[in-house]
């Protein structure tokens, strides 16, 4: 699957901007994290865009949410363990438990996501291009701040050996990155 394949894909499963956004971040963040620890970017990179095909139509029924993005993604002869990591980045409600690095890798990417949004919108500039570690892990230990991220989810980078500090340092340049894509 080409990345061009997986964008073809995302728009014509997702409708809502911001969750299309989400997973163009959530793509960022997987393409630098496999860069780090020599995994294979482009797979990455897709597993993060196409993880939420399904949100819209799942979104009241977590203990679905994930199923129908695998069944989606079967043509495309993706590996095993990606679509595992599709299913287990909602483990909790599927019944299943986080066993690879790319479950690991996917779950926080993914979660962090919000928390990065949430400081770029209270920043003065509101740009994550001006957000830094130090200021994303402080807003990170107020649990009112972006109350809907779950930090053991974040926090799941230290899994993959990341600590979590470079990890959020990762994430922010990531998603700087594509900051014209997320209006940010």
């Amino acid at each position: 699957m080409t990345r061009d394949d997986a964008l073809e894909l995302l728009s014509s499963h997702v409708k809502a901007d911001n969750l299309k956004k989400h997973c163009l971040a959530t793509e960022a963040i997987m393409r630098e994290l496999a860069i780090k620890l020599d995994e294979d970017s482009e797979l990455w990179g897709n597993i993060g865009l196409l993880h939420d095909l399904d949100f819209e139509d799942t979104r009241e029924h977590p203990e679905v949410h994930g199923r129908k993005t695998v069944e989606g993604l079967a043509p495309y002869g993706l590996p095993q363990e990606a679509l595992d990591a599709v299913l287990r980045h909602n483990a909790e409600a599927l019944g299943l438990k986080r066993e690879t690095v790319l479950d690991h890798a996917l779950t926080c990417a993914e979660t962090i996501t919000g928390l990065i949004v949430a400081a770029a919108l209270v920043h003065p500039d509101k740009k994550i291009k001006s957000l830094n570690p130090a200021s994303v892990r402080k807003r990170m230990k107020s649990k009112d701040f972006a109350r809907s991220v779950n930090r053991d989810h974040v926090a799941l980078c230290e899994r993959i050996n990341i600590p979590l500090m470079d990890f959020i340092e990762l994430s922010i340049r990531a998603m700087a990155s594509i900051s014209d894509e997320l209006g940010l």
